[in-house]
């Protein structure tokens, strides 16, 4: 069963000029941080997202849980678009859906508690009383591995380590007893000895409560420890999407291969080959013409500047947008 779909969604925002350029030109311009991207989450599924920086991943995941509107295209949750929901409608829906955010430092407010934070979901929502939200608050820090939860509750988030407040957002994520979840680089921002502890929180939770996850990472590795499925991501456009295995050990597009090179070996003494993208990635305000990514492929011929290839099916679940597949 699917629980999202998202069918051809651009998201283009306007590049703010100055005010001789605005003399000089009245054409507008916009970053297409994401431009023409479709595909679904079934219930219950890891579905990743990877790329490098700039790639449309974070705008992505922003759209599926309406933090932002899409320029055109669907967002289907559960059948409804939720770009078209509205007062009650909206409120209702964001009880199911949740995004956690990079750095939980900066989305956690320094002045706020730490069971006011996780608590200030149910009191928007006008779920319990607060004898109720509470009690429903301190479960979810014990669950969250934050025990005993009294010693956390009038905590500020300065009083936290970093996994601690990586704890609190995932807690404030699950307190609604949401259905989808998108997971924005949910251990970038912790030690190395705390990610391992995080992602066990993550799978455990799903376990749990049923979630659906979308995960957005730039740790290819970890991706693969966490992923059903994944889908590689390049200036705004999906170029490859497949079950994890397929992804790591047999890449078709040429961009997909470079990332996979990319991750390291733990044998010093292993020979890996290598195809890292050559270049810089290009701006997406100035996008290059048909596959975005020729000017940086090793294996680009006369057709990929000058037609744009589709995302296709190319058997066992696999799609892939490479005229090398056409």
């Amino acid at each position: 069963m699917k629980l999202i779909e998202v069918k051809d969604v651009k998201k283009y925002f306007p590049v703010q000029k100055g005010f001789i350029e605005s003399l000089i030109t009245k054409e507008s311009e916009y970053v297409r941080a994401v431009d023409g991207v479709s595909f679904d989450i079934k219930k219950g599924e890891v579905l990743g997202l990877a790329g490098e920086s700039g790639s449309g991943k974070t705008t992505t995941g922003r759209l599926c849980v309406r933090l932002i509107a899409p320029t055109e295209g669907q967002i289907l949750f559960d059948g409804n678009d939720i770009a078209k929901l509205r007062g009650k409608e909206l409120r209702l829906i964001r009880r199911r859906i949740q995004f956690t955010f990079q750095d939980p430092t900066s989305s956690l407010n320094p002045r706020r508690k730490i069971g006011e934070a996780i608590g200030d979901a149910l009191l928007l929502q006008n779920i319990g009383t607060p004898d109720e939200r509470k009690e429903r608050v301190e479960a979810v820090l014990d669950r969250v591995g934050l025990s005993p939860a009294s010693s956390f509750m009038d905590r500020l988030p300065h009083q936290l380590s970093g996994g601690q407040k990586q704890r609190v957002v995932f807690g404030r994520a699950i307190v609604l007893n949401p259905e989808f979840v998108v997971t924005d680089e949910p251990v970038a921002m912790v030690d190395v000895s705390i990610k391992a502890q995080i992602l066990e929180l993550m799978m455990d939770l799903k376990k749990e409560y049923g979630l659906t996850y979308l995960f957005i990472s730039h740790d290819l590795a970890t991706s693969r420890y966490v992923c059903d499925r994944i889908g590689v991501m390049y200036l705004g456009k999906i170029v490859e999407m497949a079950d994890k295995d397929s992804i790591y050990e047999d890449p078709l597009h040429p961009y997909a291969v470079g990332l996979m090179s990319a991750i390291p070996v733990p044998d010093p003494k292993a020979k890996k080959a290598k195809a890292i993208p050559r270049g810089e990635i290009p701006s997406p305000i100035n996008p290059p013409s048909g596959c975005r990514f020729h000017p940086r492929c090793p294996k680009a011929f006369e057709r990929c500047p000058n037609e744009e290839p589709e995302l296709r099916d190319v058997g066992n679940g696999r799609q892939v947008a490479c005229h090398l597949y056409d």
